[in-house]
């Protein structure tokens, strides 16, 4: 397929899951009926706040609340929906991912990314937080086989590490979906570095989808939710408040600017393949 059309929800997060969920309902549905996507994303932890003290309460497994009601959603309205993330509960008693699970037009699963790198930071007078304290890294790269082409997941921190994104580009990835909940002190910093930084470099599309900003929260997401294309320029953005991010990507145009500048090719692999090390 040479064009496939993205739609990125940034909604507001509550301390509620099931308002949560609705509110997911009622932006994929009003987002269809606008936009008439191929592909639905929404931010990261879409179903709980940014917060450690709430995952383990809002966190289940596959086949709960949250899942359930994005499959059906994904067959009822027939579109590919890339759920975010939200806290999943692991095989052992006490492991708690950060995992996106990714539903079909049929409602199918296709396949779920965990979180790879956590959120451990401290950022004196700024911020602190250590996702390491609830939850459990993620040890496996996503990169999943769809009808829009291969597609990879990658989970806010996950951007800081451009060894997984050569990696997924290797094993064929053409868009990297990446939910994200930056903060105020972060995302004001880095948030647009290094989405356009993970697309150039890679010469990929990148659709980074983030909470909006809620100002009763303890963790304030900084917003700005993103699409980048292949040459490093911003295709579409988003302030801080809620709203929708939409574009219709051209794959012809992604092998058009690996033709021109031919990156991949000119790789000195010998010399430095942190791909293999």
């Amino acid at each position: 397929m040479k064009t496939v059309k993205v739609l990125g929800c940034q909604m507001m997060v509550e301390e509620d899951k099931k308002m949560n969920l609705e509110k997911a309902e009622e932006m994929i549905a009003r987002g269809i009926r606008k936009y008439q996507p191929d592909i639905i994303i929404l931010p990261e932890m879409f179903n709980t706040p940014y917060d450690n003290s709430y995952f383990p309460e809002f966190s289940e497994a596959y086949g709960g609340d949250t899942t359930l009601k994005i499959q059906k959603l994904a067959k009822e309205q027939g579109v590919m929906i890339i759920a975010g993330s939200i806290p999943e509960q692991g095989e052992g008693e006490k492991e708690i991912y950060n995992t996106t699970y990714v539903f079909g037009s049929k409602g199918e699963l296709l396949g779920k990314h965990r979180k790879i790198h956590l959120f451990d930071i401290d950022i004196p007078g700024k911020i602190t937080f250590k996702e390491s304290d609830v939850l459990s890294p993620g040890e496996e790269i996503t990169v999943l086989d769809t009808k829009f082409g291969k597609i990879g997941i990658a989970i806010c921190y996950d951007v800081r590490f451009p060894e997984l994104f050569q990696i997924m580009e290797k094993e064929g990835a053409r868009l990297v979906v990446i939910p994200g909940a930056f903060n105020t002190t972060t995302g004001p910093a880095h948030w647009e570095l290094l989405m356009r930084s993970r697309a150039l470099d890679n010469q990929v599309y990148v659709a980074a989808v983030s909470p909006a900003r809620n100002s009763k929260a303890s963790y304030q997401a900084y917003g700005h939710s993103m699409i980048v294309d292949p040459w490093g320029r911003i295709l579409d953005e988003l302030e801080e408040k809620e709203g929708f991010l939409y574009r219709e990507l051209d794959i012809d145009y992604l092998h058009q600017v690996r033709g021109e500048l031919p990156t991949r090719k000119n790789r000195r692999v010998s010399l430095y393949d942190t791909i293999k090390k």
